[in-house]
């Protein structure tokens, strides 16, 4: 007989059915009530397992995190805290779990200890639950583009350009370390090396993906992304993946409305397709919400921030308005911010994209027409000469989670600001390329999907919403 998903069990519950179902000992009591979970839901079926009859070497091998297998029937629970249970006529044990080595026995474990055993966190009921999500937030992304008739663009993790211009990239090599060529002038022959020129990891697919979307129109990217920063945050990552659309014959309004619809089309597809496990993450959420000083707790619970980002219209205003709002606010005033705003130009912080959130506006907020001095490049002057068409998105709790612009599609006007900026023309004439051949306005964005993922699952530390985190000092698993 084929093994069921609990799930499915759960959701269907054919009363009276032999049934197999396979997964892992949560809890076993009474050498008779097994909680079993599948990893399909958060919730455990509870497995009745007859101690009379049972072997009792097999019940000595029922331990929490050991994999089995049961057979038997479906019935009504005469217990409280599940609809229905299984009665089982045979138990098979596929693994055992030593009780005196597992370490994740059924009590509370701390996020830092389980980073430690992340080849095991995914068995508990918190883990679970992100990365049930974080499939969910995945596919619902994909689902998105293609109903909205965009191309999934596969771009280089290789590359020899760095799109951010930023600097701090992961060099990619077959050299030997213990033995480098040099040339007589004393730098490195890269002429020797397996690409002959200095390659480097992916810190963004964005000036690949512009390639297509000037053939195909509407493209985009879904890859890992990664930087050389040495940042240890709770915001950081030097491996992530990003999501990033290009759109051909495309202005910034276009761009906000289609960031605005993406967002707001995952979330609702999230909170449509896991309610258990956000109803978890959520009484998560609030008891750690609990645990802080007063003034730093979230005035809302998760699933409050979900429908707020679902319910309310994204607020646009310019850089220029947000900096005077800033300016004139309380906090700024009574210098109550870590970083006070004083002028026109300062690059804002996560305390101040969450003021405009959560205290001024009280929704979801779009900055736009950014300073070109802390914007990148390729994004497209306005006719101030000061400013770009630049939008960034900014949720509560987090700050910004999507940052985009209308691409600067003038050739004379990219070559002057590539010049200001010291990038070199000679490494990106393929990008030019576009703006020489059928040159048109488009526009695009990026989208930490971890910064996704620890917005929706309500994750304190983006290390816990991707499997094998990466960071300085830790490249374990």
């Amino acid at each position: 007989m084929k093994a069921r998903r609990i799930a499915e069990l759960l959701r269907t519950q054919p009363i009276d059915e032999q049934v197999v179902i396979q997964g892992w000992v949560r809890t076993f009591r009474n050498n008779q009530f097994i909680a079993m979970s599948d990893g399909s839901t958060i919730k455990t079926l509870q497995v009745v397992v007859d101690r009379e009859t049972t072997d009792p070497e097999i019940l000595k091998r029922i331990n929490t995190g050991a994999a089995i297998e049961a057979h038997g029937t479906l019935v009504p629970s005469q217990g409280r805290g599940q609809s229905v249970e299984l009665v089982a006529d045979d138990i098979t044990i596929h693994g055992e779990a030593d009780p005196e080595k597992y370490p994740l026995q059924p009590k509370r474990h701390s996020m830092e200890f389980l980073r430690e055993i992340a080849h095991l966190r995914f068995r508990t009921n918190t883990f679970g639950a992100v990365f049930r999500v974080r499939h969910a937030l995945a596919f619902a992304i994909h689902k998105f583009f293609n109903d909205e008739g965009f191309y999934y663009l596969h771009t280089p993790v290789i590359t020899a350009s760095d799109a951010e211009g930023a600097g701090e990239m992961f060099r990619v090599t077959t050299l030997d370390l213990h033995k480098v060529p040099m040339k007589e002038q004393g730098s490195i022959d890269f002429k020797q090396d397996f690409f002959e020129r200095e390659t480097n990891l992916t810190v963004s697919g964005q000036l690949e993906a512009e390639l297509g979307a000037l053939a195909l129109g509407k493209v985009y990217t879904f890859g890992p992304t990664f930087r050389a920063e040495n940042s240890n945050t709770s915001r950081h990552l030097a491996e992530f993946w990003m999501i990033e659309p290009e759109v051909a014959f495309c202005d910034l309004d276009d761009n906000m409305d289609l960031a605005e619809a993406m967002l707001k089309y995952v979330v609702s597809y999230v909170i449509r397709e896991c309610n258990d496990d956000l109803a978890f993450l959520n009484d998560r959420f609030v008891k750690e919400e609990q645990s802080k000083p007063k003034q730093e707790r979230s005035e809302w619970s998760l699933l409050e921030k979900l429908a707020f980002i679902v319910e309310h219209d994204f607020e646009r205003l310019t850089y220029t308005r947000a900096i005077d709002i800033l300016r004139n606010s309380k906090p700024n005033r009574k210098k109550k911010f870590n970083y006070v705003i004083e002028e026109w130009g300062a690059d804002l912080q996560s305390e101040h994209e969450r003021y405009l959130v959560e205290k001024h506006f009280k929704k979801p907020v779009i900055l736009t027409d950014y300073p070109k001095d802390i914007k990148a490049f390729y994004m497209r002057m306005n006719d101030d000469d000061k400013t770009v068409r630049a939008m960034d998105i900014l949720f509560p709790g987090i700050g910004e989670i999507v940052g985009g612009s209308q691409r600067e599609e003038r050739l004379d006007a990219l070559k002057a600001r590539m010049a200001e900026m010291d990038i070199p023309v000679k490494e990106l004439y393929w990008y030019l390329d576009t703006r020489k051949f059928g040159t048109c306005p488009h526009a695009g964005y990026g989208l930490g999907f971890e910064r996704l993922v620890q917005f929706v699952t309500g994750m304190s530390n983006i290390r816990d919403v991707i499997a094998f985190p990466r960071t300085p000092g830790n490249a374990n698993f």
